[in-house]
């Protein structure tokens, strides 16, 4: 572990202490499906400049990197309908700024936001760190990904449209490098997208460290301000942030609950069973996640 010697946002050295959350990966590891809320792999601090927040100590890059590689979950796979439709909205919102062209998915995990891309006419390159994501996306999906670190997988430079990066900046100890790599990507007035937790939002205030995106995966926390302002400071001018909830079923939200209470989760999953609505589709709109899309203005 390393301790940042300022804000990931703006360079602030006036960290203060902001949650105590330090804790283990646990026996999942690093997935994306985890229910261990109020567990982080350091503590929380933020920035007295411009209210940020971030790990105390950030993991190896190598350690990360390892993680990530091996990461896997089947829960995603199985909600693909409300994964597709989450995509769907966002393309909607990326198309409002941009024509169709080519688009770059940093992250792209199994590849379902690339899918919907392709479908609705847009030439989509995926990168992947995971072997799982990375080879769904390619032998079920039929999609080009690319099984490498996102700073590193070998991309023509200017070539596309668009750059989406959807829960992914709040994973890395280094977000400026990944700007940097979007804005490397991009042609000149191209647009970048992130979808990602709003750590501003009155949801995550309110809830504080139980709050379900203070998670071992994450090491940045970002609010509506910080983001903007990092992106500001990497050659890109933000256009619109909006809310950006995500479509499950309700029985995937239902289960979620286990990581606070596993008896009225159960209960709650076995209710929704006998009423029929277990399989339904639901994105219901906390308002604790965000998407905002910027344009690419050089620095």
């Amino acid at each position: 572990m390393t301790s940042p010697a300022s804000c990931a946002a703006c360079g602030g050295t006036r960290l203060v202490p902001h949650l105590d959350v330090k804790g283990s990966a646990g026996e999942q590891g690093l997935i994306p499906t985890t229910d261990a809320f109020g567990t982080a792999l350091g503590d929380i601090v933020r920035c007295l400049d411009c209210g940020h927040m971030q790990l105390d100590s950030f993991p190896d890059e190598a350690e990360l990197s390892e993680a990530y590689a091996d990461a896997a979950s089947d829960d995603y796979v199985e909600e693909e309908a409300g994964q597709r439709e989450t995509a769907r909205r966002i393309i909607e919102r990326i198309e409002a700024h941009t024509d169709r062209g080519r688009v770059a998915d940093l992250g792209c995990w199994v590849g379902f936001f690339l899918a919907e891309a392709v479908a609705r006419g847009w030439e989509g390159q995926g990168v992947e760190p995971s072997a799982f994501g990375s080879s769904f996306a390619t032998e079920r999906l039929g999609l080009d990904v690319v099984q490498a670190e996102l700073l590193e997988a070998d991309l023509e430079p200017s070539s596309f449209d668009a750059v989406f990066m959807g829960d992914v900046i709040e994973h890395l100890p280094a977000p400026s490098a990944a700007l940097d790599r979007a804005a490397e990507l991009l042609r000149p007035g191209g647009v970048l997208a992130l979808a990602l937790p709003d750590s501003g939002s009155r949801l995550a205030r309110a809830m504080g460290r139980r709050w379900w995106s203070v998670i071992p995966t994450h090491v940045q926390y970002f609010t509506r301000e910080s983001l903007g302002l990092l992106l500001r400071r990497h050659g890109f001018a933000p256009l619109t942030v909006a809310t950006s909830p995500k479509a499950f079923s309700v029985r995937y939200y239902l289960e979620r609950l286990e990581g606070y209470n596993p008896a009225v989760s159960g209960g709650l999953v076995g209710l929704a069973e006998r009423a029929g609505l277990a399989d339904r589709m639901w994105a219901p709109d906390f308002r604790d996640r965000m998407l905002m899309i910027a344009r690419s203005v050089g620095t």
